[in-house]
């Protein structure tokens, strides 16, 4: 697929109402095929090239956390580019983009961004890294949960825990690792026994003690109100009960 090269009046002028549609409205010195703009509302540039006004038209981004699907291996400017068969596809996949950069990032982008240049070859700066992202786990459910133990009411923030409902260490991705879909914010002795295994919950959200667990412990494990949980936290702590609870340990685990 070879775009034309300068681009012609038409390219050119669709083009511009497709990238001033949705915001990027700063052009820049056309590069080859490639027309760049920019936007003062959203980071990076934008390039748009095209073989035809009607298509294929490419799509380049210098940032590519902005793009909605899967990039292309055509060679082009940028860090990503995507081929877009039609013209209405161009804004549909426009709009796409710019609304995706409009929020806030996520926490696996936000890791990527702390830790892209650090390295991992030592035990030492893997537990960086590891807490870098335990941070940025912790940071995302202080905001979900309202910085509240659902469980307990317990507002201190030194007495909550960002619990991994699937253990940092089990999870096969830092996507997983990092999803808040992921994570409970329970207080101190509550996430001591779920990360241990000597407490579950139901769907339901009511607790589930493990038979090893002493009368003694379970008196103090009290709790006000039952453990709200989404679809996707349901489907985890449903390997939790089958994996985690199902083989306690009293072995300690990091902690965001």
């Amino acid at each position: 697929m070879t775009p034309q090269n300068p681009p012609g009046f038409l390219i050119e002028t669709e083009a511009n109402k497709a990238a001033y549609r949705m915001g990027w409205r700063i052009p820049a010195v056309i590069q080859g095929a490639w027309l760049p703009y920019t936007s003062h509302t959203i980071p990076g540039t934008l390039y748009l090239a095209a073989v035809h006004p009607e298509g294929p038209w490419i799509a380049a981004l210098s940032d590519p956390t902005q793009l909605p699907v899967p990039p292309s291996d055509i060679p082009g400017p940028g860090t990503v580019r995507l081929v877009i068969p039609t013209l209405a596809q161009l804004h549909t996949i426009l709009d796409q983009i710019y609304l995706q950069a409009l929020l806030p990032p996520t926490p696996l982008q936000t890791f990527q961004s702390l830790t892209a240049t650090l390295p991992r070859e030592t035990e030492a700066e893997r537990l960086r890294v590891e807490r870098i992202g335990q941070d940025i786990f912790r940071a995302r459910l202080l905001q979900i949960w309202n910085h509240t133990c659902p469980l307990t009411g317990i507002t201190e923030p030194a007495l909550l825990r960002a619990s991994h409902i699937i253990p940092w260490a089990a999870c096969d991705t830092d996507a997983e690792r990092l999803n808040p879909d992921n994570g409970l914010l329970l207080s101190a002795l509550w996430d001591a026994a779920f990360d241990r295994g000597l407490v579950t919950f139901t769907d339901e959200g009511s607790p589930i003690f493990h038979e090893t667990l002493s009368a003694a412990a379970r008196a103090q494990l009290t709790h006000t109100a039952r453990l709200p949980l989404t679809a996707a936290q349901q489907s985890r702590m449903a390997r939790h009960r089958n994996e985690t609870f199902a083989l306690p340990t009293a072995s300690p685990a990091l902690h965001a």
